[in-house]
């Protein structure tokens, strides 16, 4: 289970990647891109399909990112996980943040375990606004949700 201590560890990264942002300005992919920006995070969008977005250039990979990022935010679908967990690895990320809202999210079995294999921590099944502090009040249900469930970081 996520740690408390992990949550603070990526949130306190100055140098960040998204992957999954896009070209569509409601997708949450983007919404979490433009908020780690808004929160003076040098932030770096990630999409194999776009060479740019909102006039920043976008990266195929992670692992073509130059300087490397510190921790990537993972915004995918469960099938892409995996192979970014390798490209992580390969650019010697040491942090990855599986998002997760009230559905289970980005994170496999076999991601999380690639990750702990490569010595990479990893957020798993939480989304960031649960922790950014002056978050919008709407997402405090989802935090009493995950302290409900016993979910919520210790």
């Amino acid at each position: 289970m996520t740690t408390l201590q992990q949550v603070e560890d990526f949130l306190a990264l100055k140098r960040i990647a998204v992957v999954g942002v896009n070209r569509d300005a409601k997708g949450f992919g983007n919404v979490m891109w433009q908020e780690f920006r808004q929160r003076r995070y040098d932030a770096i969008p990630v999409n194999r399909e776009v060479s740019e977005i909102d006039g920043q250039r976008c990266y195929a990979s992670v692992k073509d990112i130059q300087p490397p990022v510190e921790g990537v935010l993972i915004m995918t679908s469960k099938k892409e996980t995996d192979q970014i967990v390798r490209d992580c690895a390969d650019a010697g990320i040491k942090h990855v943040w599986f998002y997760g809202g009230m559905a289970p999210g980005s994170a496999t079995d076999t991601s999380v375990a690639l990750a702990t294999e490569k010595g990479i921590s990893a957020v798993k099944g939480l989304c960031p606004y649960m922790f950014m502090p002056g978050t919008p009040a709407f997402h405090a249900p989802h935090r009493i949700f995950k302290k409900l469930t016993r979910r919520y970081p210790r």
